[in-house]
């Protein structure tokens, strides 16, 4: 008999349970999926919990049916400790009969968490720079730092070492010359003064003990927190010292102790890297390379200058659960050609977020040391006119280059900077075509090391091309923080984005740490003194120190309320909103500028629908759907929230309160945009999909009025985009519960510009900006701002995994999932996939050849269940009628319902003139 297994066990949200930040980390585990094993559910489970010092451990039984995020049962853990944990479950089965059968899993395999250090008070370290500085308003060049250790001789063999680091800036650390963990960029961007993270790193097997001599290296470059940011010549948000904080801590079987500590006795040096910048690229030169200087104990520190102690960190010294930034992918060049002006020019066939690897060349005869060979890489996303196309990238340079001589390393890659580009031109390769092979230089992809978890693939391969250019621009900003853009010189942490994404990022990557740790900044900022609860429209707000001034803003401060909204609901964690709650409160309560009647200020613009299709290119805000109007619907979506929230804490006063607003607000809605006969004020496709979605009427008949007049509009706008940031996420969805999923169908399907299959008709490997951010004709959009790596319009991922697919959370964090597939339009099956807190959750859909029959095949994981709502059952939300559905456990299990396809494709109630035909063809 197939038993069911543990196949996982994590704590908290963190990647690992190495180096945690949590004293009483919760513990989840999800379950092995045999097939056979249907309907079961946990009733309780063990726990075992072992210590250091203690091999027999602490059991303890727990009745209950959770196994996501489950209490810790021991005392917390101290700052250095680590703990290993099995778990075993025992549940019971219930058989299409109705027969009961009790089981248990095996004991899991242990898993190890360890807590970091928990307390400043455990830091002995010293903040540590050189004492050489540049007082210029000019990039700081990166430094090294150097100091030569020996281990005490009678110390005997190290048990274990553990070395906890971090910067102001961004490091990397060696020992005896072997790099210390895989980390770019560390220790990440962060609101440095609040919380300044750090990393732990196991590296026993990096020492040489027994009297020996080791070396630690760290070399410090500026990074986020002192490098230029923003749309302005503005440097040093955080300071302008380049220091780092380091604390490497033995332990040997004997017991003893050996503890070393950043501090004045270090060592400092210029590093061969001569600047190396986030905007503008990284700048090497081999000449200068101080070889050995991180692995040789005897290295000549005579040229070396001193070190000095800068004040402790006043910020909160935090491990964080939000994973770092690793390179993830290689990739090689698909092309290697010249432009039409005779340039080298590089094609990786996908647009990617990362740098370069490249195999140096020799140093060409006859060249030397005084009169060097110089090798540039510059940087891009797209070609115009067969050339690189860099007038998007703004202000940022994005070139890397590298002086070559006897002295050069084999391979090099920039360090301290990433880009975001397709091409690279090369300029100074040293052969006679100045061309470089094809494995000379290779595309290192980087992005925050998030889990994946969610898949989806249908029968239309430009709609899996669309998909994946969503993943794609996900993998691409997810670098640190949920950022705009990865290649012009902005890259910033703006709300809005996430805002309007999160649901999407949610089901395509494990983004509970990620996002967590970014709205603890959120929090963090926004409840600074004088910030009135208004969080920043970036954050890290580098914005409040630059001339764009602009009032609070709809739908970008609302991310305060609705993004820890939706992790809830993609995890079931309460604490998210428990931590978030003063920012919630305090956007609702002091931040949002309201009007006499309650609603937003009409006084304050807007962002609104921004980037509007209709919008001309210098004037992203002129949207067709008046911003006060977006305004006033987030407001109403946003009380109601807050009203769920403050239920779910417990906080019942606030959650009469906000009830109470949010009625008030209902009805000041209503008297303000929706006529007697039920028609809506703003009568645009987003004013439609805004109303419907956020449940804005007051009966069926005003919604039915809605849904056929966004029906209309949708037919008129012959099925291409008419909507911005904030209509996009919403239209599909609006049209699909409304019954006008073929309409749906018809805008995902549509490929003349604009629309979301347009881009892929012009070769996009991401999400664009804009909707016409590369023009038909091949020239790139005349605008001043267009970015070809954005993900916000790429938010109708979650009506694909949603309507398409068919899978959503019927309650938080996936314990009973809500299957409900829709097929329409031309494709004829679909698969998803998620990894769910309790284990895989899979659904497969086909239409049978002849056209007539559902299959459906899903796969739930154990302690999980799922209402199915076949097509032949479904009904439209305008409808009185409730649906049919049926509610299955665990398993595996197969559907099948008649099927009669809607019209395709989908006709106007409206036709139109032969006038109008011929006209609107004229213009295509």
């Amino acid at each position: 008999m197939t038993t069911i297994g543990i196949s996982s066990i994590s704590f908290e949200h963190h990647p690992t349970g190495f180096g945690i930040g949590h004293a009483k980390p919760r513990i989840s585990w999800s379950f092995s999926n045999p097939e056979n094993v249907e309907n079961w559910v946990q009733e309780s489970y063990d726990i075992q919990i072992s210590r250091d010092h203690d091999t027999e451990g602490k059991s303890y039984h727990v009745v209950s049916s959770e196994s996501a995020l489950v209490p810790w049962p021991d005392r917390p853990l101290r700052s250095r400790e680590s703990a290993w944990v099995k778990i075993r479950s025992h549940g019971k089965a219930t058989d299409t009969s109705g027969n009961v059968t009790t089981s248990s899993t095996e004991w899991s395999s242990p898993a190890t968490v360890e807590a970091a250090l928990l307390d400043k008070a455990d830091w002995t370290a010293k903040l540590t720079t050189s004492t050489i500085r540049s007082n210029k308003y000019e990039p700081l060049r990166p430094l090294l730092f150097r100091k030569v250790f020996d281990i005490p001789q009678d110390s005997g063999t190290i048990s274990r070492a553990r070395l906890h680091i971090t910067a102001q800036g961004v490091y990397q650390a060696t020992i005896n010359g072997q790099r210390i963990g895989t980390e770019k960029m560390a220790p990440g961007w962060h609101s440095y003064n609040h919380r300044l993270l750090f990393q732990t790193f196991d590296v026993t097997k990096s020492l040489a003990s027994g009297g020996s001599s080791n070396v630690f290296g760290v070399e410090v470059a500026e990074g986020w927190f002192a490098g230029r940011l923003g749309f302005v010549d503005k440097r040093y948000f955080w300071g302008d010292r380049l220091a780092f904080l380091a604390q490497l801590e033995i332990i040997f079987e004997s017991g003893h102790t050996y503890t070393l500590v950043s501090d004045n006795t270090w060592k400092s040096h210029d590093s061969a890297t001569i600047t190396s910048e986030i905007y503008d690229g990284e700048a090497y030169d081999s000449r200068v390379e101080q070889t050995g200087w991180d692995s040789d104990p005897k290295f000549d520190e005579q040229s070396w200058n001193s070190t000095e102690e800068l004040r402790f960190p006043t910020a909160q010294l935090a491990a964080s659960d939000s994973p770092p930034v690793r390179v993830k992918e290689q990739l090689s060049p698909i092309k290697i050609f010249k432009s039409e002006s005779g340039k080298t020019l590089l094609d990786f066939g996908q647009n990617l977020v990362g740098k370069l690897l490249v195999k140096l060349p020799s140093v060409p005869n006859g060249k030397t040391d005084v009169e060097p060979q110089t090798l540039t890489f510059s940087h891009a996303e797209v070609l115009e006119r067969n050339e690189l196309g860099r007038r998007p990238l703004k202000g940022a340079a994005a070139i890397d280059s590298v002086i070559l001589s006897h002295k050069q390393p084999s391979t090099w890659s920039p360090n301290f900077t990433f880009h975001g580009f397709r091409y690279v031109q090369v300029d100074g390769w040293p052969t006679e075509d100045g061309t470089p092979n094809n494995d000379d230089i290779t595309a290192l992809v980087a992005f925050s090391d998030m889990k994946r978890t969610g898949w989806f693939s249908c029968s239309d391969p430009l709609v899996n091309k669309l998909h994946e250019n969503v993943l794609w621009s996900m993998k691409g900003n997810f670098f640190s923080l949920p950022t705009d853009c990865p290649q012009r010189d902005e890259r910033l942490g703006w709300t809005g984005d996430i805002q309007v994404f999160s649901p999407s990022a949610n089901f395509l990557f494990d983004t509970q740490g990620f996002l967590g740790s970014w709205l603890q900044d959120v929090s963090d900022e926004q409840l600074e003194e004088g910030k009135k609860g208004v969080p920043g429209l970036v954050v890290p707000d580098i914005l409040q120190h630059m001339p764009l001034q602009l009032g609070p803003q709809c739908a970008w401060g609302d991310v305060t309320v609705l993004a820890p909204w939706d992790l809830y609901t993609t995890s079931g964690d309460l604490e998210i909103l428990r931590r978030q709650y003063s920012s919630m409160k305090a956007w609702v309560d002091e931040g949002l500028p309201r009007g006499p009647n309650g609603l937003w200020d009409p006084n304050i613009w807007q962002f609104g629908d921004w980037l509007d299709p209709a919008a001309p290119p210098a004037e992203p805000g002129n949207c067709r759907t008046d911003g006060i109007f977006v305004a006033d619907a987030y407001l109403v979506r946003v009380l109601e929230t807050m009203t769920k929230v403050s239920s779910l804490l417990g906080e019942k006063d606030d959650a009469e309160r906000y009830q109470n607003e949010a009625l008030e607000v209902r009805k000041a809605f209503a008297r303000e945009y929706i006529t007697q006969a039920g028609l809506l004020v703003g009568d645009t496709q987003t004013a439609h999909a805004l109303a419907i979605s956020f449940g804005l009427f007051d009966n069926k008949e005003q919604v039915a009025k809605s849904s056929r007049r966004l029906s209309h509009l949708v037919h008129a706008a012959k099925y291409r985009i008419a909507t911005g940031f904030v209509g996009t996420p919403l239209i599909a969805n609006a049209l699909s519960d409304t019954g006008n999923y073929q309409l749906a169908y018809r805008m995902l399907l549509e490929q003349g510009c604009p629309s979301w299959l347009y881009p892929i008709t012009m070769g996009a490997t991401t999400i664009w900006e804009r909707w016409d951010s590369m023009l038909p004709n091949g020239m790139i959009n005349p605008g001043k701002m267009t970015s070809f790596n954005h993900y916000a319009l790429g938010a109708v991922a979650e009506w694909m995994h949603k309507n398409v697919g068919g899978i959503s959370p019927q309650t938080p964090g996936w314990q009973t999932i809500k299957v409900r597939p829709l097929p329409g339009g031309t494709i004829t099956n679909a698969d998803v996939a998620y990894e769910s807190p309790y284990g895989r959750i899979e659904c497969s859909w086909k239409i049978s050849e002849n056209n007539d029959t559902f299959n459906m095949t899903l796969v739930v994981p154990p302690n999980a269940k799922a209402v199915v709502v076949l097509p032949s059952d479904w009904k439209d939300a305008s409808q009185n009628e409730d649906e049919k559905s049926s509610l299955v456990g665990s398993g595996r299990h197969q559907f099948s319902c008649p099927y009669k396809p809607a019209k395709w494709p989908p006709e106007a109630e409206f036709k139109r003139s032969t006038f109008y035909l011929d006209i609107g063809e004229a213009e295509e």
